[in-house]
């Protein structure tokens, strides 16, 4: 006889992991008939509009499923750090964030072939880049997946809040990534500012509010944060939108 509990945390992780095998097979079928129609059968538009919203919600379960991984990793001191440019990184988390917003955007943004190309397909977006050349272009060491995952947070954060307009700038100075994401929505009270980086706290209103906004992007942000030694600061109020400023420390 032991005393000693299971590890609810190895359980779960395990069970997420294997979450992803039928969500991929879903996400393959609904391809398949959206891409194979002379193999499968002619479909009609309101069926090839069903289809698409599938391949859309495996998309982001697939991701909420490996960003959830990702913390697991982290918090278990796990870090796999390479080199990458800060395009690069900006350009995959404007993918990843337009592919569920406007698929129709994604594509112009992977076909962009210059920085000024890039700023003309989001602007129309409602999206506005602000980084130097230099800083652009920069290649840097860290863990990919989780610098991915924080912007990606942060800027779908911004792109639920927003009222029109999101800016994300960038800068490389004294060894340290600065990234700032900034909405011009409603803002933050001060008196939640603390509240939103806890789990499941929202700042919605309504069950809808709370349906949208899962609460678990801006925990998870300060823990991967918190994990490579990077800090977040916010400036808002109510009715001033919101900025988040992430630093984080080059290898």
């Amino acid at each position: 006889m032991t005393d000693k509990m299971p590890d609810t945390n190895i359980k779960t992780e395990i069970l997420i992991h294997d979450l992803k095998v039928p969500i991929s097979v879903i996400n393959a079928g609904a391809r398949s008939l959206l891409e194979r129609q002379d193999t499968y059968g002619p479909l009609t538009e309101k069926q090839i509009k069903v289809l698409k919203r599938i391949v859309r919600n495996t998309l982001a379960t697939q991701r909420l499923v490996n960003d959830v991984l990702e913390l697991g990793r982290s918090r278990e001191g796990v870090h796999i750090c390479s080199q990458f440019t800060v395009a690069s990184l900006v350009v995959g988390v404007l993918v990843e964030v337009f592919d569920l917003a406007d698929p129709g955007v994604a594509d112009d943004i992977r076909k962009a072939q210059t920085y000024a190309q890039l700023q003309d397909v989001i602007e129309k977006a409602g999206v506005c880049l602000n980084f130097a050349q230099q800083t652009w272009e920069a290649s840097v060491c860290l863990d990919a997946a989780k610098v991915r995952q924080i912007l990606r947070n942060l800027v779908t954060n911004a792109f639920k809040h927003r009222a029109a307009r999101v800016d994300i700038r960038g800068l490389i100075q004294e060894n340290r990534l600065t990234l700032w994401v900034k909405d011009d929505g409603r803002g933050i009270p001060r008196s939640d500012q603390q509240r939103i980086f806890e789990t499941y706290f929202t700042t919605g209103g309504s069950i809808e509010d709370a349906i949208q906004s899962h609460g678990l992007g801006l925990a998870g942000v300060m823990v991967l944060l918190r994990d490579m030694g990077g800090e977040l600061v916010l400036d808002s109020d109510s009715g001033q939108g919101a900025e988040f400023k992430v630093v984080i420390p080059l290898l």
